[in-house]
């Protein structure tokens, strides 16, 4: 009787790989992917500054297939940094666009930075050289909201909604005074400067007289501006009757009609349809602007959302920006605004 065949024994299997060359694996590929974000954050931040941050036109309404354009501009929010530059692109971009014809400026803001708000007045002004723009004030064109749609020209048509306030004109310097609760806690603030008025506005310490000079002339400078540009867009009013409104008060839609400030009471939508009569269009592409939410957008309003949040426990932070001085063209100011 034959023997029976031996039984196959499988070879043994390779030996596993120590476990330090497991983590050494693990971490090339991630060293790998690190590197892959990298290399296209900044293939993107090459991008973004080699052709720099530009408005693309959107379809809004009207006719798509038209050739002749009208362009909506609107100006929402506080006027400030970055809207503020976003803006100025967008008016310069319509500014160079042969095919709009007329702009249609859309106006909800309670105002904003001074210097911010005659930036985009004077390229309005530019801008109403070349075509024609009719106002739309929608829930608030308050201060430097105000301000801005003068820009549009003394022939322009002043629009507002039923509800919409107007006016506030005027100039304010956010100032805090907790001089009497440093003196209680033994606060002192005893700056080294290099003049007398090197440190106005300091929070810790009373006005004084001669500082209250110099702050008065600077807001009457800029509310002389402010007067002077209303005088300028409104032909029906005069530098009395402009000073008469100036009192810093809002006015409803009537009120504002009443007084001169504004000149009907509709919506964007017939501004629109009497921007087509002025211009004589039957059909119109009505077209927006808008600008790209690229990776540091995301990143930078992650960074700003951090930093309000660390603000707004931060007291001691509070305390010296209040010291930092800003003339507004602003209706409704709050601690902390001109910093969201």
């Amino acid at each position: 009787m034959p023997e029976a065949p031996p039984y196959y024994v499988p070879p043994p299997p390779p030996p596993a790989p120590p476990r330090s060359r497991k983590w050494l694996v693990r971490l090339l590929v991630f060293l790998l992917l690190l590197s892959l974000l990298a290399n296209f954050a900044q293939s993107v931040a090459f991008q973004e500054y080699a052709s720099g941050e530009k408005p693309y036109e959107k379809f809004h309404s009207g006719e798509l297939i038209a050739t002749d354009k009208i362009a909506r501009l609107e100006i929402s929010g506080v006027i400030m940094p970055p809207s503020t530059d976003r803006w100025l692109k967008a008016i310069k971009k319509i500014s160079e666009d042969d095919a709009v014809k007329g702009v249609v400026l859309i106006i909800d803001s309670p105002g904003g930075l001074v210097a911010d708000s005659h930036q985009i007045y004077h390229r309005l002004q530019k801008l109403a050289e070349k075509k024609p723009i009719v106002v739309s004030m929608k829930r608030l064109a308050a201060s430097g909201g105000y301000y801005v749609a003068m820009g549009a020209g003394p022939k322009a048509k002043l629009f507002v909604e039923p509800t919409t306030w107007v006016g506030s004109i005027g100039v304010i310097v956010p100032r805090y005074d907790v001089s009497d609760f440093a003196k209680q806690w033994g606060i002192k603030s005893e700056p080294l400067v290099t003049g007398p008025l090197k440190n106005t506005l300091d929070p810790l310490n009373p006005m004084k007289p001669e500082e209250e000079a110099v702050w008065k002339a600077i807001i009457d400078d800029a509310f002389a501006r402010f007067v002077n540009v209303i005088d300028t867009g409104r032909a029906r009013l005069d530098d009395a009757a402009i000073r008469k409104l100036a009192t810093g008060q809002i006015y409803t839609a009537q009120q504002g009609l009443e007084n001169g400030l504004v000149d009907v009471i509709g919506y964007d939508d017939d501004a629109t349809e009497d921007l087509k009569t002025q211009l004589g269009l039957k059909s119109a592409r009505i077209v927006e602007y808008q600008f790209p939410t690229g990776l540091f957008d995301v990143l930078s309003a992650s960074s700003e959302s951090a930093a309000s949040s660390s603000a707004a426990i931060d007291p001691l932070k509070r305390l010296f920006e209040a010291n930092v001085p800003r003339a507004m063209y602003l209706f409704g100011w709050r601690p902390g605004m001109a910093q969201e």
